[in-house]
């Protein structure tokens, strides 16, 4: 049984949409994740063959006004996959 709840959603940017020219696709995951349960998810998914997983991880930003801090932009991790020649995934 593949836990699929890894995968949070589709991370869709100009740049993202743009890779999916050479067969890389974007997701936004669990901090948790590693590369070979994104791997099993997104085989699960959307039933593509997966060739390779990178993972990004975006740490916490603090926000400043006028000196102090006022609050926090939280942090997120991607999973950049690339695919099999030929398959696709409808993200939309």
């Amino acid at each position: 049984m593949v836990n699929t709840s890894i995968i949070k959603k589709p991370w869709i940017t100009e740049k993202a949409t743009a890779g999916a020219l050479a067969n890389q696709y974007v997701f936004l995951v669990h901090r948790d994740a590693a590369k070979p349960e994104v791997k099993k998810a997104i085989h699960a998914l959307y039933k593509v063959d997966v060739i390779a997983v990178n993972m990004v991880n975006r740490p916490e930003k603090h926000k400043r006004f006028g000196g102090n801090r006022k609050g926090v932009q939280e942090g997120y991790r991607k999973a950049i996959v690339t695919i099999k020649d030929g398959q696709k995934i409808d993200v939309n």
